[in-house]
């Protein structure tokens, strides 16, 4: 059973906790993997990583994983003040590379890739057809704030399309602007294919085309610090080459190459 709270952390942030209580492991882990695991993500990968702690729980028993999900600014931000983490993973290479140029995590894998779309209201009420649309003055856009890989996303394809728009809010992850539109506060939102197809029902999304698009790839790391090591590592193989990638691909992820 997968609980979900809202915490604060010490580090003044406040993050989604996802409690795997059911345990949670690798069919490629070796026996002396077990005990607990935090894997620090970002949001985008809210619903895959879950299920691949779903599918990992006939693996092995001893191995219990956590998750904590927020912007991957804000992920890094949490392991370089010190945050108990043993894995993370983000959607850019950019956030990773802070880590790696800090020490604090093991060599990085790529182990997925994404791409943007317009998510609107169901049945597209307003007529959004491509990016130039967004820059209507009759509509409500939310885009992610530019210190997260969503908004800067967001904004380099906004500029290849030579489209300005006057966001009413930036958002700290893309499933607060995912949010924005699902309750009717915004008509229109920048975010990831994997975040349009997570809102199902309650949202459609727009083609962005592949010369104005942008693909992001998705880094995981062990941390340094970890106090589970061979936990960490069993879990990265876990979704670098075992069934997380049947997951990831599930949930609309790009191969990794």
């Amino acid at each position: 059973m997968l609980v979900v709270r809202r915490v604060s952390v010490a580090w003044g942030l406040s993050i989604s906790l996802l409690l795997a209580g059911s345990a949670c492991g690798s069919e490629t882990a070796p026996s002396r993997a077990g005990g607990s695991v935090t894997v620090f993500a970002a949001a985008s990968l809210t619903e895959a990583f879950t299920d691949i702690g779903t599918a990992l729980g006939a693996g092995d028993p001893s191995l219990s994983v956590r998750y904590s999900f927020a912007g991957s600014g804000a992920l890094v931000t949490q392991v370089e003040q010190g945050a108990p983490a043993d894995v993370v993973a983000t959607a850019d290479t950019t956030s990773m590379a802070r880590l790696v140029a800090a020490g604090l995590v093991e060599t990085p894998t790529t182990f997925a890739r994404n791409q943007l779309q317009i998510l609107v209201a169901p049945g597209n009420p307003l007529g959004i057809a491509s990016l130039a649309d967004l820059a209507r003055p009759d509509l409500k856009v939310v885009l992610g704030d530019e210190t997260v890989p969503a908004g800067k996303y967001a904004a380099q394809v906004l500029q290849a399309a030579g489209v300005t728009v006057a966001p009413v809010s930036k958002e700290a992850d893309v499933k607060a602007a995912v949010a924005k539109v699902t309750l009717g506060e915004a008509d229109a939102t920048i975010v990831y294919v994997t975040d349009v197809a997570a809102a199902g029902a309650k949202g459609q999304g727009v083609a962005i085309p592949d010369g104005q698009n942008v693909v992001a790839e998705y880094p995981i790391a062990v941390v340094k610090a970890t106090g589970n090591h061979a936990g960490a590592v069993a879990f990265v193989d876990a979704v670098v080459h075992g069934s997380g990638q049947d997951a990831l691909r599930q949930r609309g992820f790009l191969p990794a190459a």
